[in-house]
């Protein structure tokens, strides 16, 4: 269901903002430790070994046992309010205008709207256009995961007026750019990448072992996730690091700390400093992420459609018997 597909029956615009918005929430609070863990290491800029004695974190087993000694189990949905805001957010624009995307390159053009390449194209202005619409939310998740004890910020509505007393409306939208550059192929590939192995799929599995589509939803969209996120990982470390810019003062507990004045000047001190490894801190627990919630994303997706198309034709039946 995921697309618009002229030969079945496709989810409306609403029905495809009601099934991402769900879908996001319901995946949010399943791998909201990953992302606090993977934010954690994307931020340190010290070798991530325990052969470095400056190093807050060495591995996922180790940053799970610390955070839980030193913050309690709550630290680990750090954030979570806004993170939900950006879930259901995200989730309901980027398949809402990715369905209308793909209608529109049906109804408007000559391509196939199933083709892998339309997906692709869909996909990143899908999620560009949700990126821009959540970024100040994105931001504030990453300040509440990012801050160690004790809290700078005590609440959501505390954080957005310090912010912006302090800082300007203009830092909601800090990494902004590195974010564009990198969600348009890295939600163009999943997108794609989910396409293309659901086609594998069923050109692969006879027609009598299709029953656990659900399943199969889940494992494409899990190997959708670890592509893309390998592929662009870098871009979305330059902006978690671009995201905590004027917030360095709650990051001293953690180890060192540095100051950019820009995309191409991250790039450079990360290069510098921390080699080619730098641009890949914490992918472990990121590619687990990715994997996790881009299967989610997609499983609950379709099975929320399924259950909006179910309650739809059971309607339609009662008014048609009443």
């Amino acid at each position: 269901m995921v697309g618009y597909d002229p030969e079945a029956k496709s989810v409306s615009t609403a029905e495809a903002a009601a099934a991402g918005s769900a879908s996001g929430f319901v995946t949010r609070v399943l791998i909201s430790p990953l992302d606090v863990i993977k934010i954690r290491f994307q931020l340190q800029i010290e070798q991530l070994s325990s052969r470095n004695p400056g190093a807050k974190y060495h591995g996922i087993l180790q940053a799970v046992q610390r955070i839980f000694q030193e913050e309690g189990l709550g630290a680990f949905w750090k954030g979570h309010v806004p993170a939900q805001f950006l879930s259901v957010g995200y989730g309901a624009v980027q398949f809402m205008v990715f369905e209308s995307l793909t209608k529109l390159v049906h109804n408007a053009t000559s391509y196939n709207a199933r083709d892998s390449f339309v997906h692709f194209v869909c996909g990143g202005l899908a999620a560009c256009t949700a990126t821009v619409a959540v970024q100040p939310v994105d931001t504030l998740r990453t300040r509440f995961a990012a801050q160690g004890e004790p809290k700078v910020y005590c609440s959501l509505r505390h954080a957005v007026v310090t912010m912006y007393q302090t800082e300007g409306p203009r830092t909601f939208y800090r990494g902004l750019t590195p974010t564009i550059i990198a969600v348009f192929p890295y939600a163009g590939l999943q997108f794609s990448f989910y396409n293309i192995l659901q086609q594998f799929s069923e050109w692969a599995i006879p027609a009598e072992g299709k029953k656990g589509g659900n399943v199969k939803n889940l494992v494409c969209g899990s190997c959708a996730g670890i592509i893309s996120k390998t592929l662009t990982y870098p871009f979305d470390l330059c902006k978690k690091r671009l995201q905590v810019g004027g917030f360095e003062h709650a990051r001293a507990a953690f180890g060192q700390v540095r100051m950019y004045r820009g995309l191409l000047d991250c790039i450079r001190q990360i290069t510098r400093e921390e080699g080619p490894g730098g641009f890949f801190k914490g992918l472990s627990p990121s590619l687990l992420k990715a994997a996790v919630s881009t299967g989610l994303i997609f499983f609950w997706y379709e099975l929320f459609c399924s259950v909006l198309h179910a309650l739809k034709n059971t309607d339609s039946t009662t008014r048609k018997e009443g």
